[in-house]
Parts: structure tokens; sequence; C-alpha cells
């Protein structure tokens, strides 16, 4: 027992944790955490930024890319809804990150009084955005109130999570214990009539395709032995792309899956939604339950998921623990792979001829992926370029290609990038992204200066929303509205921030760019100049059926 405020016992509580940095912003209800972040400067860090969005997106991008906790601290009320765009972000792509932030006075909570930063029942909001969300009503529940919020961001289905403190609270002193760690939990074994089942299913099976997801981006390992036992191609959309390799001959793209899905007669998801199979090849607009023709197993430490879909062989368990589970209970002789390695490389060769169609995006992912090392990260953005990269970039290892999920939300990526960054400050990570989206976030170029963020950042700027522009086109007989954009020259604005940049017309000049970028080490922008309406449209690829 000591006698510390409760933002000492917060802070205590990160650093038992392992966590290393919070983004935080800080603001009258939260000085006394940022003051005890001060004092412990020498064991955690404390990045700032200009807008709570970016706060929580950095969180983000630190988490989807490296597995652990992203935490961040915005202020109370407008603070916390400025973030909860990242939030939902998180939720949806299942990015353990913690959100810690202030409340109005302890007097005035739930009076409705208009206090500085008051919003009307926080905490509700919180909690239906959030795996798990907790107000510490004293000093002393606060170890305890950390820990529970980071065991429900990493244990099971991982995601956001939030406390709050009163800001009165938050400098009240007390005798305090330590809490310790937070224990992951482990992960149990496959129930044995599920696992049954499941290999009944794979007996039965001529031609498997494997789908994953972020729910299995830490059992690579696992997957892979999965694969090769089956010889089944495996395709992810975003989340789960690079656990197979697409430089593996069992790894393909989307657009190589397409011409293999006529003869596939079992999905095996695991950790995944399986939007590919469901919607992007079904449909978006209808909540289909089953695809005709076709067993469905799932793997997948969410019993809520095994309800959401028409599911012949679930397999409730973590995704590590129930794929090794079902490898081994595949003996080597009972399943006799009927995979041609012919056909899927057949499938790979067509679709990268196919791809080439989507100009000039292709030209330039092609650029970015020869100078970028195997091991950098690349983080996509809503833009004709990101889109293309759902298909049209090679991913090559498990995280590296970092994306939104379903939320779709525009403007992520530069501020997710920095994240990424910052949990990787040795590795090259490339934020692609459009002038519309860039300009969400545009601002912590100043950020990235100010603490030696060294991402580069590919605009491309076609003075437009251009998936919107393009459906006013076609759909709407032209009526444009809201989907132009006038920029400004992002190469100098670049500049007055301190930022090395650069301007591009051609994937031909934006390869010794890329390469002089990368080489300083520091923050960089690349301005593409995208001669407006020139790009293709990458939709073919994304939902063959439309």
């Amino acid at each position: 027992m000591s006698q510390r405020t409760t933002g000492e016992a917060i802070v205590d509580a990160l650093i038992a944790n392992g966590v290393d940095t919070v983004f935080g912003l800080p603001g009258a209800q939260t000085y006394p955490l940022f003051d005890a972040l001060y004092r412990r400067r020498g064991e955690i860090r404390t990045i700032g930024a200009r807008h709570e969005q970016t706060l929580a997106y950095m969180a983000f991008g630190y988490a989807r890319s490296s597995g652990r906790l992203g935490v961040y601290a915005p202020v109370p009320g407008p603070g916390v809804l400025n973030a909860t765009a990242a939030m939902c972000t998180a939720y949806g792509a299942c990015a353990p990150t913690l959100c810690i932030t202030g409340e109005v006075p302890s007097d005035f909570k739930g009076k409705g009084r208009g206090h500085l930063h008051e919003l009307p029942d926080q905490l509700g909001i919180l909690q239906r955005l959030t795996r798990h969300a907790r107000h510490i009503e004293r000093p002393g529940d606060a170890p305890a109130a950390i820990n529970a919020a980071i065991g429900a961001a990493l244990n099971g289905r991982q995601g956001p999570a939030a406390v709050s403190v009163c800001w009165d609270t938050l400098a009240e002193s007390a005798q305090i214990a330590p809490g310790g760690a937070v224990k992951v939990a482990a992960s149990a074994a496959p129930e044995a009539t599920q696992l049954s089942r499941c290999v009944q299913l794979i007996r039965e099976a001529h031609r498997p395709m494997i789908f994953t997801g972020s729910g299995a981006q830490h059992a690579a390992g696992a997957v892979r032995a999965l694969a090769l036992r089956l010889q089944a191609p495996v395709v992810a959309f975003r989340g789960g792309r690079g656990i197979v390799g697409e430089n593996q001959p069992l790894g393909v793209n989307m657009a190589a899956a397409w011409h293999l899905w006529g003869e596939v007669d079992l999905m095996i998801g695991i950790g995944t939604r399986l939007e590919i199979p469901f919607m992007r090849w079904g449909s978006m607009m209808q909540a289909h339950r089953a695809l005709p023709g076709r067993r469905l197993i799932r793997i997948d430490i969410d019993p809520a998921e095994m309800d959401r879909l028409d599911t012949d062989g679930p397999l409730l368990a973590d995704a590590e623990a129930g794929v090794r589970a079902l490898v081994a209970a595949l003996e080597p002789a009972e399943y006799l792979a009927d995979g041609d390695p012919g056909r899927i490389a057949a499938a790979k060769e067509r679709a990268a001829v196919e791809v080439r169609r989507v100009q000039p995006q292709m030209d330039y992912l092609d650029v970015i992926r020869a100078v970028l090392p195997q091991d950098g990260f690349l983080v996509e953005e809503l833009s004709q370029v990101g889109f293309t990269s759902n298909f049209g970039w090679p991913v090559y290892e498990p995280r590296t290609y970092v994306s939104c999920g379903y939320q779709g939300t525009l403007g992520f990526g530069f501020p997710s990038a920095l994240g990424v960054k910052v949990a990787h400050p040795e590795r090259a990570v490339v934020s692609i992204t459009g002038d519309g989206g860039f300009m969400f976030a545009m601002p912590e170029l100043a950020t990235a200066v100010q603490y030696g963020i060294g991402v580069v950042t590919i605009v491309f700027d076609n003075s437009a929303f251009e998936n919107v522009r393009r459906d006013q086109q076609q759909r709407f007989g032209g009526h444009e509205i809201g989907s132009r954009l006038l920029n400004p020259d992002f190469h100098d604005l670049a500049r007055t921030f301190g930022v090395e940049a650069y301007r591009v017309d051609s994937p031909a000049a934006l390869r010794p760019a890329l390469h002089r970028a990368l080489a300083s080490r520091g923050p960089s922008l690349i301005h593409v100049q995208v001669p407006p309406t020139t790009e293709a449209s990458p939709w073919s690829f994304i939902m063959p059926n439309s």
C-alpha cells in the first residue's frame, strides 16, 4: 500500500501491464493523469496530437500493427466524441485499444448543470461503442478498473475498452494497493464433437478454400500448416491479409480467389466475418444465410458469430488453438487433398494480368511494393489507390497491411500510420491516401515533425472524392454535388510544417522520390498529381457480381 492519486494509480497499472506509450491531449479534467505520466516519463512516453480523433487513430494503428494494447487519453465530452470514429474503427477491426478520459466533478455528475465538457451519460455512450466501459468511483478502484478494461480489450474477441474518472477523483489520493498485471486467458481446447464434425466435413470436401480475418493474425503458423495439409488457397479481404503471404503458392488475393470460387465446396473461415463470400461475392443488400452447394466451417472465439451465418461446422475456439487442434486431428493419410497447385498458380497468373487494367493505380502500387521492404507497413485509405490495394497490393507478412475494416472510416489512414510507426520505429511505414482523406488529419504533419515520426505519406491528388463523383456520373445522371475538391498545394503545405516533400506525376517519378523519402527516416510527403477522372474503377475486382 502507498499513498497515491488516482492518476498515479492509473499510470502504475498501465506500466505494470507493459504499456509503453500513451497518446494524449491534456485538459483541465485530466491534468492529474498527465502529471502522473510526466513523473514516470522514463518508463512510459506520452505523444500528443492536434485533434482527439488522431489520438484514437494513433492508438488504433499502434494496436492493429502490433497486436499490443493502444492507449489514448482525450478530454471528456467533445474530446471523447471526437475520438469515437476511431473507437468504432477499433471495434470493427478487433483492435485492442483503451480510452482513458475524465468526467465532470463528482458532485455535478448526472445533474445536467452544464459543467465544462459535460456530456449526457458519457459512460452509456462509451458502453455502446466498446467491449467494456467503466467509471472509477474511488482512488482505490483504479488498479482493478484499469486491469478489467485491459483484460476486456485483450481477451476473447479483442476490441476497444474505456474508463472514465471524475475531475476531482482523479486528483484525490489514498492508500492504494498495486494491482499487478492482467493475465491473458489461456485458450481452451476446442470441444471434441465440434472438432470431429469439422474433420468429417474436410474429409468429404474436394476443393476447400480458407478465408482469414483479423482474428487469425496471431495464428499465422497454424493457418499455414492447415493450408499445406489441405492444399487449399488462403484469401483475405483486409484484416486477414499476410497470414499466408501472397508470394507463397497458396496465398491468393481476391481477384485470384474469384477464379477458384466456382469449384469450392467447403469454406473454412478463421477469425473472420466472411465478408468476401457472403457480401462481396454475394449481396451487400441481403443477409444471406447460406451459399448453395458449399459447406461452412467457422473457427471463431466469439460465440455470437456462430449464430450469424448458417454454419455446418462451428468450432468455438481461439484461431491458434482451434486450427492447431484441427491439423492434429487430421491424420496424414486420412485426407487426400484434391488441391491442384497448377490450378491455383494459373488463377494467380490470370488475376495478375487482369488487374493491370486498373490504372494508373496498379503501376503506382508496383513501384511502392518494389521499394518498400518486405516487412514494411502499408496503411491504406479510402481512395482509388487504397481500394485497388485491397487486391492489387501483394501482402507478404502478418499485420503489415493496415486497414480500417468494415467501418470504412474516411481519413483514418494518415493518423493511423503515425501510430504504426510509433509501434515500429525501425520499420518502414508508408501511408497511401487520397486528397480528401488526407485533409481529415492534415494538421498532424506538425505532430509527425514534433515527435520525429518518420512516416512517408503519399497523397494521390485527383481533386475529388472520386468514388462519389464516379457514382454521381454513372448512376445519377451526372449530378455532381459535394464531390469535387479544391485543394492546397500539398507539396508546399508539407514544407511549411518542416516536412520533406516531393512532387511527382508518374510511377517512374515516384520511385526515386520514395527511395529518398524512406532513406531520410524523417516524416516525408510525396504529392502525386493525378489528372481528374483518369483513374480506372477498381470495383469489378472487389464486387465482381455487381
